[in-house]
């Protein structure tokens, strides 16, 4: 009986350790960011008219469902994993189009100088491929940005990450159903 049970506590742990797929993509149950562990809190994909975009997830330290409890969380981890070839300009026009739909002009103006940054780096990306993976891990109050895993950036500020997580969790989200996956609904 004592086989058994560890066994089945041994199945429990490999089944939970095992990713999930959305989109086609398979996501990780858990990542690190900053040596802490994050725990996968959704996951949904990203379309514009009839084209699917990205598959976007949220990585928090323990899940949570509100607006109010992922902003309070970190660090935390928004993926985008890439779905079709996109230019710079399209990713920064959505990232700059979120921005303004889901923050006051106060917000904007606080965090400008900032989101100046954000529009450098990902231009720096030049054209992102199907199957790339974008990161915005929120850790030790920077946004660290990268590509396929390689560092391109960090912008320091918590209020600029709030702002750029509202993109996707915000009032005016970039998908209505992307922000429900992403809050685990």
């Amino acid at each position: 009986m004592r086989k058994l049970i560890t066994l089945l506590g041994a199945l429990a742990v490999a089944a939970a350790a095992q990713a999930v797929e959305v989109g086609g993509v398979q996501l990780a149950d858990k990542t690190s960011v900053g040596g802490t562990e994050l725990v996968l809190n959704g996951a949904g994909v990203r379309t514009r008219v009839i084209f699917k975009v990205y598959v976007g997830s949220l990585y928090l330290p323990a899940k949570a469902t509100t607006v109010a409890a992922v902003l309070e969380k970190g660090p935390r981890r928004i993926q985008m994993n890439i779905l079709r070839d996109l230019t710079a300009d399209q990713l920064v026009g959505a990232l700059v189009d979120g921005l303004k739909d889901n923050n006051s002009a106060a917000e904007l103006a606080a965090v400008q100088a900032q989101a100046d940054q954000l529009v450098s780096i990902m231009k720096s990306f030049g054209e992102v491929k199907e199957k790339d993976v974008v990161t915005l891990d929120f850790v030790d109050g920077a946004t660290r940005i990268a590509l396929n895993g390689t560092a391109k950036g960090s912008i320091p500020g918590a209020a600029f990450n709030r702002a750029l997580t509202k993109v996707w969790i915000g009032d005016k989200p970039a998908q209505a159903d992307l922000k429900t996956a992403m809050l685990g609904g």
